[in-house]
C-alpha cells in the first residue's frame, strides 16, 4: 500500500467518527486506543489535549524530541438540503478524480488529514526519526480553545511541525490573532394583525468559505446580504420580524440565511417589487465572485403567531448593516497580506433576543483591539449587550528560525525549487502553544485544501505523497 493509501486509508476511518468541536472524545478514544495497540504511551490533560509519545528510530534515540500536531475538531457545516447530523453521523466522502470532497458536508480534512498523516508516518517503521510527540489539539475551530489551555507537561519537545495549513509547498511561519464577540439585542415579541402578509426571504447558494483565508476573496456573507435587503424594504415599508436564521460558525463566512417578516396587506406586492429590483443590484455586485440568483421570496400560506416590534426590527436590521465584515485593513508591510478583518459568522432571532457571532481576526494585537472596540460600540449603540471571548494573540515571525532554514535547505534538496513562505490569515495554533511551552521553534504545513469551513471543502489527493515525502526527509535529517 502506498503512503497516500495509507492516509486516506486513516482519514476515512477518522471521518467515520463525529469529532465536531467540543465533541472530540470519540476520536481521542479512539487514538488513544491506537496507540496502545501499538505500544506506545499516551496522555491527556484537563482540556482534553492528547500527546502520544512514540520513540526514536534505532540509531537516533538521542535526537531532540520533534512535535507533530494537529486539531481534533472540524468545522461542521452542511448545504441546506443536507440531513446530516454531525453528533452521530459519518462524514461519507466522495473521490472525484484527484480530489476527495464530502456529500454535502465539510469534508473534515481541516484537520481530519493531520491525523491521519501523523499515524501513517508512525506505522512506517522505514522512515528514521527522532523521538515523537503527536499533539492533538481540542477547540481550535472555537477560539484555539484547547491550546490556550495546554498542559506545558505534557511536552518536552522545543521544535514543532503544525500539519494545518492547506497549500502544498508553502510554510507558514506566523498568522492572525483573533477573538469573538456575542451580540444579544433585547427584542420584544407580540402578536400580529390578522391581515397582515407573511413572506419569507432566504439568501441561499452562495460561496461561503473561512473566514481568514477566504476573506478577501469578494464572497458574499449570507447574513449581511439578507440584513440589506430587509434594509431596503424597511427604508419605505413597516415590516416586523418574526424570524431571522443565519450561518452556523462564526469563523465561515456564512452561506445561507432566511427571514420571515410581516407588512400590511396594501404594500405587499410594493413589497415584492423592492426585492426584485434590489435582487439586480445584488447580482451586479457579486457577478464575479456568486452564481446568481440567490435571493427567494416566497408568501407563506399561514400568518405566524408572533412577531418582533417595529421598533426592534429596525435595530435589529440596522445592527447588522453597521457591523463591519470584510477585510478591514491591509498590511503595510507584507505587501497583499491581510492585516484585519470581521465576519458576521451567526445570527438568530430568539426568544430573548436578536443574537449575533462577530469573529475579528488581526495580525497586530492593537488592531485587534480596535476591531473588538468598534464592534462593541456599534451594539451598545443599538442597545444591545455583549461578551468577547478570550483573544488569542498573532502568530509573530521569526525569520531566523533554524527550522525554516532546515526546511527550506530539505525541500530545496528534494524538489530542486524553493518553497513559498507565508504569513497566514487564518488561525493557526503555533503562536499559542509556544507561549505557553515557554518558546518553541515552530512551522505550519500541509496539503492542498480548498474551501475549508464550507461544504465545498476538497482534498487534492496528489500533494499527499509530496508532503508525506517532504516530511520523511525532515525527519531522517532535522
Amino acid at each position: 500500500m502506498s503512503a497516500t493509501d495509507q492516509i486516506l486509508a486513516h482519514f476515512e476511518q477518522i471521518s467515520a467518527i463525529p469529532r465536531g468541536t467540543k465533541n472530540e472524545a470519540g476520536i481521542r478514544e479512539w487514538l488513544t486506543h491506537w496507540a496502545t495497540s501499538r505500544g506506545l504511551s499516551s496522555k491527556t490533560d484537563s482540556i482534553g489535549n492528547l500527546v502520544i509519545y512514540v520513540p526514536a528510530s534505532t540509531g537516533r534515540e538521542n535526537a531532540p524530541a520533534l512535535i507533530l500536531q494537529g486539531h481534533l475538531d472540524m468545522v461542521c457545516e452542511k448545504t441546506p438540503d443536507s440531513t446530516h447530523d454531525f453528533t452521530r453521523d459519518p462524514i461519507h466522502i466522495i473521490r472525484d478524480g484527484d480530489w476527495l470532497k464530502a456529500d454535502k458536508t465539510t469534508l473534515g480534512a481541516d484537520n481530519g488529514i493531520a491525523i491521519a498523516i501523523a499515524m501513517a508516518l508512525v506505522e512506517d517503521e522505514s522512515i528514521s526519526h527522532p523521538p515523537l510527540e503527536l499533539l492533538f489539539t481540542v477547540e481550535e475551530e472555537a477560539g484555539i480553545g484547547g491550546a490556550d489551555y495546554i498542559d506545558p507537561s505534557l511536552l518536552t519537545a522545543k521544535v514543532l511541525i503544525n500539519l494545518d495549513s492547506e497549500e502544498d509547498g508553502v510554510f507558514t511561519i506566523g498568522c492572525a490573532g483573533g477573538g469573538s464577540t456575542y451580540i444579544t439585542l433585547p427584542v420584544s415579541w407580540s402578536e400580529p394583525p390578522k391581515d397582515d402578509i407573511t413572506f419569507e426571504l432566504a439568501v441561499s447558494g452562495l460561496q461561503g468559505g473561512h473566514s481568514g483565508e477566504d476573506i478577501n476573496k469578494h464572497r458574499g456573507n449570507a447574513n449581511k446580504i439578507l440584513a440589506r435587503t430587509l434594509d431596503e424594504v424597511q427604508r419605505t415599508i413597516p415590516i416586523r420580524l418574526s424570524k431571522f436564521k443565519g450561518g452556523n460558525a462564526r469563523n465561515a463566512i456564512p452561506r445561507d440565511a432566511e427571514a420571515i417578516f410581516l407588512c400590511s396587506k396594501e404594500l405587499s406586492e410594493l413589497c415584492k417589487e423592492i426585492i426584485t429590483a434590489f435582487e439586480k443590484i445584488l447580482l451586479a455586485e457579486f457577478i464575479g465572485s456568486e452564481q446568481g440568483p440567490f435571493l427567494v421570496l416566497l408568501g407563506k400560506q399561514s400568518s405566524v403567531e408572533s412577531a418582533i416590534s417595529f421598533e426592534d426590527t429596525k435595530k435589529s436590521i440596522q445592527l447588522i448593516s453597521a457591523l463591519p465584515n470584510g477585510v478591514a485593513e491591509m498590511s503595510a508591510e507584507v505587501e497583499g497580506f491581510i492585516e484585519t478583518s470581521n465576519n458576521i459568522g451567526v445570527m438568530e432571532l430568539l426568544e430573548d433576543g436578536f443574537h449575533v457571532i462577530s469573529n475579528q481576526r488581526s495580525s497586530v494585537f492593537s488592531r485587534l483591539e480596535e476591531m473588538n472596540r468598534r464592534t462593541e460600540a456599534i451594539a451598545a449603540l443599538a442597545g444591545a449587550k455583549t461578551e468577547r471571548t478570550k483573544m488569542f494573540p498573532p502568530w509573530q515571525a521569526n525569520m531566523d528560525s533554524p527550522l525554516l532554514k532546515k526546511c527550506i535547505e530539505v525541500y530545496e534538496e528534494l524538489n530542486h525549487q524553493r518553497p513559498l513562505v507565508e504569513l497566514s490569515h487564518g488561525g493557526l495554533e503555533c503562536g499559542t502553544i509556544s507561549d505557553r511551552c515557554n518558546g518553541l521553534d515552530t512551522i505550519s504545513l500541509g496539503p492542498t485544501i480548498k474551501n475549508p469551513h464550507s461544504p465545498d471543502e476538497m482534498l487534492y489527493v496528489p500533494s499527499l505523497s509530496s508532503t508525506w515525502n517532504f516530511l520523511v526527509a525532515l525527519l531522517r535529517s532535522i
